[in-house]
């Protein structure tokens, strides 16, 4: 399946956003006075950023045309 520069670029600052709500989540959280109330919130959190930051570099590798040293950006 073929993408276009355009959608790649909004796909990717979808993902950007949706890091950053994420980790602003965990940031308020844990800054409560009583974090250990939000254990399940903060887990859950967490463990949404995990599956979504690959798919972010998956996106930069794509949009990133090839170089004479391979695919990968350094």
């Amino acid at each position: 399946m073929d993408f276009s520069r355009e959608e790649l670029t909004e796909a990717k600052r979808q993902i950007e956003s949706t890091l950053h709500k994420l980790r602003e989540t965990v940031k308020t959280l844990t800054a409560k006075e009583h974090p250990e109330r939000y254990r399940s919130q903060l887990t859950l959190a967490t463990r949404r950023v995990l599956p979504v930051w690959p798919a972010k570099t998956t996106a930069q590798v794509v949009k990133t045309p090839p170089s004479k040293k391979g695919p990968f950006p350094p």
